[in-house]
């Protein structure tokens, strides 16, 4: 009960879950894997996987795995501070920042992760694949290497203009 009221603040959103058969003597035996994004729609996000024979258990292991992983993002009145293009596996990833009224223009798995990040606006484009392990991970990364102006002022040992 204590973990509960400690992980209140946050949400999470069931991004896929997969099915994979593994066929025996008897029959097809079928175990789940479920991809859940966590969190708090202030700045602060994970991501899990996890793996069982029912849904419901691997989305709770997911959901646990996420919780443990959760990064703290840089956040400039709803957008981004700066346009990037990240890589992760087979997927680039484009995110720009947006002028208010835009919305989250994006695909489902990244627009779970910015929604649950607390992004409001924000234009995104994915090249490559389209797997929703990579897209929503590339999202992740591009939102972890964003720099607000007081972490470059700090990198470049002045101070903030």
């Amino acid at each position: 009960m204590e973990r509960e009221t400690q992980y209140s603040e946050f949400e999470e959103k069931t991004v896929t879950v997969n099915r994979c058969a593994k066929v025996v003597k008897g029959g097809r035996r079928f175990s789940l894997s479920a991809l859940v994004v966590v969190g708090n729609r202030n700045g602060k996000i994970g991501v899990g996987t996890g793996k069982a024979k029912e849904s419901a258990e691997a989305v709770r292991k997911a959901s646990e795995s996420a919780r443990r992983n959760l990064v703290e993002i840089s956040l400039h009145e709803g957008t981004i501070p700066h346009e990037v293009m990240v890589k992760f596996g087979a997927t680039r990833m484009l995110l720009m920042p947006a002028a208010p009224g835009t919305g989250v223009i994006a695909c489902a798995a990244a627009r779970a992760v910015l929604e649950l990040a607390g992004v409001h606006n924000i234009l995104t484009k994915a090249f490559g694949s389209s797997n929703p392990h990579t897209v929503v991970h590339a999202c992740i990364e591009g939102l972890t290497v964003q720099r607000n102006k007081k972490q470059f002022a700090a990198l470049r040992g002045g101070v903030e203009v």
